[in-house]
């Protein structure tokens, strides 16, 4: 049987993340989860909007990540927005705790996914974009999208 190109099943994706913030360094991490917020994303459900990454004695813990009660479930349901455990290498917890120190940085999620049918997290070391920055991106963006359109149109003459 032939594996696809990217083995991976994203759950959920926070895109407005790379418009929010300037993205430094990416990295893949592990996440503890009980039963049921295992079935509850397999299930494809999961909000990434408002998580942030938090390294609290040594530990790198996902804080208001939205994944909802299982349906099937029982009284052992999950809460909804817990916090979880990341399994990082120390090393990689160590840097992030010290650029996370720097005034306008944050570790932010920016992927939930499945890989090889372990769940995983996709952070990003990332720096508050202002107001202006945002604007200007969003022009560039416009500006580009014109410019391919006005190709096209030329190429269909």
């Amino acid at each position: 049987m032939a594996k696809d190109k990217d083995p991976r099943k994203v759950v959920a994706s926070n895109r407005k993340a790379r418009h929010d913030y300037v993205i430094e360094d990416v990295l893949e991490a592990g996440i503890v989860l009980s039963g049921t917020e295992v079935k509850a994303l397999r299930m494809g459900r999961a909000s990434l909007v408002d998580g942030y990454v938090d390294v609290d004695r040594g530990e790198a813990w996902l804080e208001n990540v939205h994944i909802p009660e299982y349906s099937e479930g029982t009284w052992n349901n999950h809460a909804p927005r817990r916090k979880r455990k990341l399994l990082l290498h120390k090393e990689e917890i160590l840097r992030l705790e010290a650029k996370t120190r720097e005034k306008g940085h944050t570790v932010i999620p920016l992927q939930l996914y499945f890989l090889d049918g372990r769940a995983k997290v996709e952070i990003a070391l990332a720096r508050g974009k202002k107001e202006y920055d945002k604007r200007h991106a969003l022009r560039e963006k416009q500006d580009n999208r014109e410019a391919h359109r006005a190709i096209r149109q030329r190429e269909m003459r």
